[in-house]
């Protein structure tokens, strides 16, 4: 029979037996720690970064845009010869007890197990500097069990043969800057021009802010306000610490620090390729990706990233002169995969003086009209079509204002040129790139739906839709120049997107594939609304009026769609075009958000993009767009083009439509929309001022001063909502305004509000068929007019 043991018993035996368990492990692990040898670093460390080399390539696989250790730099200086801030500043970030340990910090290993334990992989490994200077020399990169147990006996080792000033002497020699910088002498030459002994204390921050994510983090590339953030952390750890003074903290906080202009001999496409690195910095890690010989084989083309690059570095330097645009960049991809075909940042990615390593395709800047396209296609997704009526007229948008601007906050944008057409369908609008009917459109679209669209198509940079106004049509939100590019990639391919791409292949040393394309496309506009925007954009009779006819929009013998886009005060100027084959977008500016000279993006950056389409088109057959489907006959006029009623008269559109159900039946109280009777006020004075025969139910007075109500003349229900208008003549001032029904009297004003809803059932005590509706106005110094209309009520 077996013996029964109780809880005590089997808790001793097991604790008995992990102690056992321990003291084996611990005895091999001795033994094997005595047995391991310490190689020679120097000649062991060129051996294996050489042998284990990152490599990025074009499309093709031939073209080496990219070597991480091509040409190694690194020259090795005693620690004396290292400046005391750059030696504290690496300490700081990297290993606070650097010479309170023994080689391992166990709680950091605990906390790391504990981190990567919850992640269900290796995520952080908890390493000291000695352990970083194994890391770097003796072992390979990746995050096995295994070889962190090898680092943490080989750092015990290390700390018993070195003192710990030569420990860190290696490893400010041997930590890796990015690219072929290895070393914090050659680092201090590369990005500073100077030598490591001579370093200032930002200057040191900077550095030791770099090993983190030397790719990601670089000065050259596009994320400067990570490495400005980096480099903050670290002068606070420096000051907790006791490195330095408050003063010294202060002071470094604010002082600039200019870096050298980097060689231009070991890359090619550099904006793309710090682009791709970051990326996959992220992705894989700094060590995976500097030290696996990773083959990486990109989307780019080569053959026309040197297009790119030499058209905008021609006319960027012109624009540079003639209109004050200190920068220009561009970016082509392919709308059919996604796949990113030429990168281009700035003028020249070399010139530090005018921030060429600044990636301006990266950047946040709003876009003008080129986000119009978007509202439009939303609007088309509603139920509005191409020959839908609005009127392009001054209008006030805000509600709390009247509709002559009198009040706080007013709103009411005008076009380029100064110049309003009076009604407009929504094709000319949007090709003649009318800001008043482009307002109106987004109003009609909604805000929540039109920021949805652009967000479905690829613009990633919107925040909440209740946070931007009537502004964001013309402009008013941010976006990057590769996501606009990307996001009209949309309606060059019917509707479908394919998110942009950057790598077709990644296979490590061993030849394994890490990753490869595939293709991920998505509807996520109807084919016909992506047909008929593009319909428009290649419009050239419809753009005329504005842009002339064989502008530079428009490419002889192609069929090419297109947008421009110019912000306020001139800061930014847009293109985006494209064929079913390739999108091409262009942006010129100035990076400090400073205004170019007072021009279109037309006249600025039109010639940048029609240069670049031209010769990447020359020999290629051309390629039309889908036709989109005709606009169905059976819907109301003012949808396909009516905007004249000879029974109801002229009005604005929201007298005819319901906004969320345009093709729905017509409002039964169009005043109740707040933009409504703003809106009716514009039309209905152009319609009076254009001598027009119509029943607008308006009593016209010899002084020009008007009255209107929203019921177009027809009998109403006396519990629906009515609105009085006033109209008056321009610039003049009035005191008060008393409306009357019949001689009831309904409201009194302070001369600053022109119009009134009011519900007859609520207002009038005794209801009839027949009211007179009257207004008494009172001018600046006493002179009355009265204005009176009748109103039909519909009683039971």
């Amino acid at each position: 029979m077996f013996k029964k043991y109780n809880l005590k018993d089997w808790l001793t035996r097991l604790t008995a037996l992990a102690l056992a368990l321990f003291l084996f492990i611990s005895g091999v692990s001795v033994l094997w720690t005595l047995t391991l040898k310490i190689p020679d670093f120097d000649s062991y460390f060129n051996d294996r970064i050489i042998a284990q080399s990152t490599k990025i390539y074009d499309r093709t696989g031939e073209i080496v845009l990219y070597n991480a250790h091509d040409e190694i730099r690194r020259t090795i200086v005693p620690l004396e010869e290292i400046a005391d801030h750059a030696k504290l500043a690496s300490i700081a970030i990297e290993d606070e007890d650097f010479y309170n340990h023994y080689g391992v910090k166990p709680t950091a290993i605990l906390r790391a197990f504990w981190i990567n334990l919850n992640a269900g992989t290796i995520t952080q490994g908890g390493s000291t500097i000695t352990q970083q200077v194994i890391k770097n020399t003796l072992l390979t990169s990746d995050r096995s069990i295994t070889r962190k147990i090898k680092e943490a006996i080989l750092a015990i080792r290390i700390e018993q043969k070195l003192t710990k000033d030569e420990i860190l002497e290696l490893y400010l020699n041997e930590v890796p800057y990015g690219g072929s910088i290895y070393g914090i002498e050659e680092a201090a030459q590369v990005f500073f021009g100077k030598s490591a002994s001579d370093l200032s204390l930002t200057e040191s921050a900077y550095l030791a802010a770099l090993p983190q994510a030397p790719s990601f983090l670089s000065p050259y590339g596009s994320n400067i306000n990570s490495l400005e953030n980096r480099k903050n952390n670290i002068l606070q750890k420096m000051l907790d610490e006791g490195y330095i003074s408050e003063e010294e903290y202060q002071k470094s906080l604010t002082e600039e620090v200019l870096f050298t202009k980097p060689s231009n001999n070991s890359i090619k496409a550099p904006h793309f390729v710090f682009f791709v690195l970051g990326k996959l910095e992220q992705k894989y890690g700094k060590d995976l990706l500097k030290n696996g010989g990773l083959n990486i084989i990109t989307s780019l083309d080569w053959k026309l990233q040197q297009q790119a690059e030499e058209t905008i570095t021609r006319y960027g330097n012109q624009n540079r002169t003639n209109y004050g645009a200190g920068n220009a960049g561009m970016i082509a991809l392919d709308p059919r995969n996604g796949d990113i075909l030429a990168m281009v940042g700035s003028i020249d990615y070399f010139d530090i003086e005018n921030e060429g390593n600044f990636n301006i395709t990266l950047a946040k800047r709003q876009p003008g009209s080129a986000f119009k396209p978007f509202v439009y296609a939303t609007a088309f997704d509603k139920g509005y079509t191409p020959e839908t009526v609005v009127f392009d007229l001054p209008t006030e948008f805000n509600v709390n204002c009247s509709p002559q601007g009198t009040g706080t906050d007013c709103y009411s944008p005008t076009n380029y040129d100064g110049s309003f057409v009076g009604p407009i369908n929504l094709r000319s609008a949007l090709a003649q790139s009318k800001n008043i009917p482009a307002v109106k459109t987004l109003y009609l679209s909604g805000m929540r739906e039109s920021i949805a669209t652009a967000r479905n198509m690829g613009i990633t940079t919107l925040g909440d839709y209740r946070t931007y106004g009537l502004t964001l049509v013309l402009g008013g939100g941010e976006v990057t120049l590769l996501d606009m590019t990307s996001a009209y990639g949309v309606f060059a391919n019917d509707g479908v997107r394919n998110p942009y791409n950057y790598i077709l292949k990644i296979t490590d040393a061993k030849g394994d594939v890490l990753e490869e394309y595939k293709k991920n496309s998505i509807q996520v506009l109807k084919p016909n609304i992506a047909r008929t925007i593009s319909d428009i954009l290649a419009d050239d009779t419809a753009r005329a009026p504005v842009f002339g006819f064989n502008s530079q929009l428009v490419i002889p013998g192609k069929n090419v769609a297109v947008k421009t886009g110019t912000t306020n005060n001139y800061r930014d100027a847009w293109i985006v075009g494209y064929t079913p084959s390739i999108v091409v977008g262009a942006w010129v500016g100035n990076n400090n958000n400073t205004p170019m000279d007072r021009r279109i993006a037309g006249v600025i950056v039109a010639p940048i993009w029609n240069s670049f389409m031209r010769q990447y088109l020359a020999n290629k057959p051309n390629e039309t767009f889908i036709k989109p489907e005709p606009t169905p006959s059976d819907i109301k006029p003012i949808l396909k083009g009516g905007w004249q009623n000879n029974e109801e008269g002229i009005h604005s559109i929201l007298y005819w439509v319901n906004k969320n159900n345009p093709q729905g039946p017509k409002p039964i109280s169009p005043s109740l929309d707040p933009q409504f009777s703003n809106w009716e006020y514009s039309v209905l004075n152009w319609a009076r001022s254009q001598s027009f025969n119509s029943n607008n139910n308006q009593t016209q007075n010899t002084d020009g001063f008007n009255i209107a109500l929203s019921t177009g003349g027809q009998k109403v229900n006396p519990n629906e909502t009515i609105a009085i208008s006033i109209i008056t003549p321009p610039g003049q001032k009035l005191d008060r305004v008393e409306f009357f029904a019949d001689n009831e009297l309904l409201n009194i004003s302070d001369g600053q509000s022109l119009n009134l809803t009011f519900i007859p059932s609520e207002k009038i005590s005794t209801l009839k068929e027949n009211i007179t509706i009257k207004a008494i106005i009172t001018k600046t110094g006493g002179e009355k007019i009265t204005l009176t209309e009748n109103l039909t009520l519909e009683l039971n």
